[in-house]
């Protein structure tokens, strides 16, 4: 499902463009990744949004409005705040605290950039949700417990192992492919300074080599695979092989391994479909662990995770408060645009009066000292009031206070209008479609 919906990066200002076109979208972000499928929205009507965008969702996937619906996950206001930041901070992530997803939090924000449906609201959104992950990382240390199934496959190979041949154990492993390079660079982080790598082509291996070069890496074709299986102690496999490489019978007859690593040559097989039998398992001499018994080590690791995961989630929690704190403030914007403008027209028209009665013949200086002069009684009358308006989170002032303040400002100065700003922006947008 998420196959089909995905939109690829070099398509989602395309993508913003047609959300902002239907009539009740004003601003519009999407998140795509190969684990997500998230459309962010501000919308002038909750139900008419979901509808219209659920809408645009079939129509450029193909997969019907019904089959949608089923799958789909809605989250509004300060739900989905706090879901955006969750996301960034890797909590919500299959791997807690991974550092991926925040790099493609920032890569929704730089491809919005001069996107005009990427407004206000969502860039907002977006930055904030940068800043609370990189927060999170820096506060809760939650990526350095990240269980990956590399990292998870040679904690366990090493749980398994006695500690006192952590270093001398002879390691191989079969495909230099993304997991396979992992485990290379989490045995290496482990101590590790010797290991057999076998691959169908030397490419790959020598690019690694290059990487990492204190550590003695020899490669090893893929014919010699037996025989390399035959010296090693514990054998990783991640390769895309459709067929097991390893099977009983081929792991029978490999001689024993020595008493100092257990007596037992340990298979860690962390592809799917697996590489190795699970018929080895059945030998004296083998033991195998595969993706599913990686559990294991995700669980020795979760106490802690889970605890770095309360302390991200508090960040997040007094984040979302100053974001929805700043969107509340945009509330009053249009107040304060209008008690200046209605200011301004009192002092520009009572300034011409001043001028006129003043005559011709008044030098340029004079006349620049009176406008000052109107200029500076208007700011300093309207400074109190300005400042009962804004409402950022940095002071001690509710929102609804805010609010209140605004609405008697309202009332006071005659500054409502006919109808409301969401009634002219429906109206605007419909004219729009029609024309």
């Amino acid at each position: 499902m998420r196959e089909k919906l995905a939109i690829p990066e070099a398509e989602w200002p395309r993508a913003i463009g047609e959300l902002c076109n239907l009539n009740h979208i004003e601003e519009a972000a999407v998140l795509s990744t190969c684990n997500r499928m998230e459309i962010y929205v501000v919308a002038l009507s909750q139900h008419r949004g979901v509808k219209e965008v659920t809408e645009w969702m079939s129509k450029t996937s193909g997969v019907p409005v019904s089959e949608l619906c089923h799958h789909r996950f809605l989250l509004y206001n300060k739900d989905a705040t706090q879901h955006l930041f969750e996301v960034s901070a890797g909590l919500d992530s299959l791997v807690l605290g991974e550092g991926q997803i925040l790099a493609q939090v920032k890569q929704v924000v730089k491809v919005g950039q001069g996107v005009v449906g990427f407004g206000r609201n969502i860039s907002g959104l977006f930055k904030h949700a940068i800043t609370v992950g990189k927060r999170v990382r820096t506060e809760t240390n939650i990526a350095a417990g990240a269980v990956s199934v590399s990292s998870a496959a040679v904690e366990l190979a090493l749980m398994k192992l006695p500690e006192s041949s952590h270093a001398t154990a002879r390691m191989l492993v079969i495909g230099a492919g993304k997991m396979g390079k992992l485990v290379i660079k989490h045995l290496v982080a482990k101590g590790c300074t010797k290991m057999v790598i076998v691959n169908r082509g030397e490419e790959r291996v020598a690019a690694i080599r290059e990487e990492m070069k204190d550590v003695e890496i020899i490669y090893r074709p893929l014919t010699e695979m037996l025989a390399c299986a035959a010296e090693a102690d514990v054998v990783f496999t991640s390769t895309a092989s459709e067929t097991p490489l390893f099977l009983k019978e081929h792991v029978k007859d490999l001689p024993a391994v020595g008493q100092d690593v257990g007596g037992l040559r340990l298979f860690v097989d962390i592809s799917v479909p697996r590489n190795v039998g699970a018929c080895v398992s059945d030998l004296e001499t083998a033991r195998v662990y595969n993706v599913d018994d990686l559990k294991e080590v995700v669980a020795a690791n979760k106490e802690d995770r889970l605890r770095k995961a309360m302390e991200a989630q508090a960040i997040i929690t007094e984040e979302s408060k100053q974001f929805e704190a700043w969107r509340d403030s945009l509330e009053t914007v249009p107040t304060i645009k209008k008690l200046r403008a209605y200011a301004e027209r009192i002092r520009v028209a009572e300034l011409e009066k001043c001028l006129s009665k003043m005559g011709d013949d008044i030098s340029k200086k004079t006349r620049r000292a009176v406008d000052d002069l109107s200029r500076g009684i208007v700011n300093k009358l309207l400074h109190g009031p300005m400042q009962h308006l804004r409402c950022d989170g940095s002071d001690s002032r509710t929102l609804s206070e805010t609010l209140e303040n605004m609405h008697a400002l309202n009332r006071m100065f005659s500054l409502e209008t006919e109808i409301s700003l969401l009634e002219q922006k429906i109206r605007a947008k419909v004219e729009q479609t029609q024309k």
